[in-house]
């Protein structure tokens, strides 16, 4: 499941085999083609292909080799194309300053004028930007494109430009360019870019990823760099498909996104089981404040599910490296289902591991770790802080003050059944990683793992 959001269907390259291209793409997985216009006439041929083919959206745009041409009145049909029900977006607009195929005023003053476009018609940008971050990134300032959202398409900037467009909400979206042998500086830039904020396109005909370099490229061949991006982020193309394209579909409003929670979720070669969304913390930096989503799931659930449709959910377990009880809530709040479930998976000899808050001992009123010798392999407890003031204050747990204490009990206990204890931190603001890690493995006696604040799964 992949979806091409920048490819230019319209130009000379694709008159001979369109429907083959299309195919092909197809067959590939992508499910959807967004297809750019760069200036009037060829917005016009992409609002037609798009009207042709269902699976295929359009943006129109002036693209600021061009905005040299746009005459008078070319701006009323461009808000009329946008306003069309199959026009996701606005563009490509932007800046690019190493060919000055236009004046660099013009191109300013027309990726202005394109932004507050999209902020009329309640559209997104898309955005173009060729040596030109500092200016690209004031105007989009300036202009209050977050009001707009969309993407740097075809990214080429440096980490600062993509945390300021990140700040700004903007997504950051990545083609064949990060296949390139001399791409190293590109991919260290995405490699920090949350996956949440990544889409996959081609730029077709340009841009053709290895294998193809210097071919046409085709929008079949976002597969070849989605498979890059996946070596990147250490994770399956499976998991890069089915990311990228909840991003895409939620920044262009296409498709549907999945609107029931899962009980079974993959990521990489791990099957997680979300069994509730009950929590004894309300943890002011959860995920689940802000999204329904974990790397492209959808884990909200109505109710809590029972044994059956958890094992159910988790057919054909057998083949991942590992089981993990870990969703949207607190897996000890489910003892009973921790314990039922993890001797099935031990019984395939599957690894199991826990991933918890640490509050279990409080949960139940007693020590339940010796229930669940031989069955849990590995526990991750989530610490977060290295002392109880900052730990109430953003875990803000059920038991208040005594739940620091409790955590840290529970780790010196679980060393007695578990196999392997891992605490956990979050790099974030504020936070002492050194303290943390003499907690860790002084006091508690069990390696630190620190996890990026940004990154959740």
């Amino acid at each position: 499941m992949l979806i091409d959001t920048h490819a230019h269907l319209d130009m000379e390259q694709f008159e001979p085999d369109l429907p083959q291209v299309l195919e092909r793409a197809w067959d590939a997985g992508l499910i959807y083609i967004v297809t750019i216009g760069a200036d009037l006439a060829s917005s016009k041929r992409a609002a037609g292909i798009a009207e042709q083919e269902e699976r295929v959206y359009f943006s129109p745009g002036f693209h600021p080799h061009d905005v040299k041409d746009v005459k008078d009145g070319d701006y009323e049909e461009l808000r009329a194309l946008a306003l069309l029900t199959k026009s996701v977006a606005v563009g490509e607009t932007g800046l690019d300053y190493h060919y000055d195929l236009s004046p660099r005023e013009l191109q300013r003053e027309h990726f202005a004028r394109q932004i507050n476009l999209a902020r009329e018609v309640g559209k997104p940008l898309i955005i173009h930007s060729r040596e030109a971050n500092g200016d690209t990134i004031d105007i989009m300032h300036a202009e209050k494109a977050s009001e707009a959202g969309g993407t740097l398409h075809c990214f080429s900037g440096d980490h600062y430009m993509a945390k300021r467009a990140l700040d700004m909400g903007f997504h950051i979206s990545v083609g064949g360019s990060i296949t390139f042998k001399n791409a190293d500086g590109l991919r260290d830039v995405i490699k920090k870019v949350p996956i949440e904020r990544i889409l996959m396109e081609t730029d077709a005909p340009y841009l053709a990823p290895i294998p193809h370099r210097g071919k046409r490229n085709e929008p079949a061949y976002t597969a070849l760099a989605a498979a890059r991006l996946a070596e990147i982020k250490r994770l399956s193309l499976d998991d890069i498909g089915r990311i990228t394209s909840l991003n895409a579909m939620t920044l262009f409003r296409i498709g549907l996104a999945p609107d029931e929670g899962k009980l079974a979720y993959p990521i990489r070669d791990s099957l997680y089981l979300n069994i509730t969304n009950r929590c004894t913390n309300e943890c002011v930096f959860c995920v689940r404040n802000t999204t329904d989503f974990v790397k492209g799931h959808n884990l909200r659930l109505a109710r809590d599910p029972d044994i059956k449709e958890i094992m159910e959910a988790m057919e054909g377990f057998e083949r991942y490296r590992e089981v993990v009880f870990c969703g949207y809530g607190e897996p000890f709040l489910r003892l009973d289902v921790i314990k039922e479930v993890a001797a099935k998976v031990k019984a395939k000899g599957v690894r199991v591991r826990v991933n918890t808050n640490g509050h279990a001992l409080i949960i139940h009123g007693r020590d339940v770790l010796p229930e669940i010798a031989g069955l849990v392999d590995a526990l991750s407890v989530s610490l977060n802080f290295p002392t109880e003031e900052q730990y109430v204050d953003a875990c803000q747990p059920d038991m208040g003050g005594k739940a620091y204490e409790a955590v840290k009990a529970f780790v010196i206990a679980a060393k007695q059944h578990v196999p392997e204890v891992v605490v956990t931190v979050l790099n974030m603001p504020g936070v002492d990683l050194d303290a943390c890690r003499k907690i860790a493995e002084v006091e508690l006696g069990v390696r630190l793992r620190v996890r990026e604040y940004n990154v959740v799964g």
